[in-house]
């Protein structure tokens, strides 16, 4: 961990349907793990008991009816969860926390569907605090073939998933939207290679920006 400090690290994983996210976030995981460090892997929504409960309602379609402000509000409910029950203690006892999904899939996808950003600012605020990632790794390809990689996992898809091609795309350039507006946080991982292509491109983003809090400076 880097000098002085006792606080682990805090990395995202984020990106359209069938990016990759989970895959990769399994392989940052174990390549962290070779360090000797002590690795939370967590997802959104869920990561904590309660909020795993709600992520099947938002999951299953549940929530929609509601309208995407409901749906922003109980994301916000179930990220407040996960931080309080799951990432904060980890990242207070030195843990490093690797995330499938966080705030920017919120702005992106709830934002897309027309919440206000102002709306979703404080909710944010409300639901994180300042618990923030070090680390934010956008995983980028274009919708269409990001929704035949998650059609070929799981035939039926989820409440999110079974979106038009034009929102899934409007979602996308969400994404790279943020990033490009948050370049100190953010980085865009090109995520149409293969597996282990996408996740050196991964190792080496995070050497380069968190090298300093890794174990012998990352080497």
């Amino acid at each position: 961990m880097s000098a002085g400090s006792d606080r682990g690290q805090f990395i995202t994983l984020e990106g359209g349907e069938g990016a990759g996210k989970s895959t990769q976030a399994l392989l940052l995981k174990s390549w962290l793990a070779a360090y000797g460090l002590d690795v939370v892997l967590t997802r959104e929504p869920g990561g904590s008991p309660n909020a795993e409960c709600l992520r099947g309602m938002l999951l299953g379609g549940l929530i929609a009816p509601f309208g995407a402000d409901a749906e922003a509000l109980v994301f916000a409910v179930a990220r407040a969860d996960h931080v309080r029950e799951t990432i904060r203690p980890a990242l207070s006892a030195g843990k490093w926390v690797i995330c499938d999904r966080f705030i920017d899939s919120t702005r992106a996808y709830q934002g897309g569907a027309g919440v206000s950003s102002k709306r979703l600012a404080e909710l944010e605020t409300i639901a994180i605090g300042k618990t923030r990632p070090d680390l934010t790794l956008i995983l980028d390809l274009p919708a269409k073939e990001g929704l035949v990689r998650a059609g070929a996992r799981n035939p039926a898809l989820d409440r999110f998933e079974a979106d038009a091609l034009a929102v899934h795309e409007a979602r996308r350039a969400a994404f790279l939207k943020i990033a490009k507006a948050e370049p100190d946080r953010c980085a865009v991982i090109n995520a149409q290679a293969d597996e282990q292509s996408v996740f050196d491109r991964i190792s080496t983003c995070v050497s380069d920006r968190l090298g300093a809090a890794l174990p012998d400076n990352g080497r």
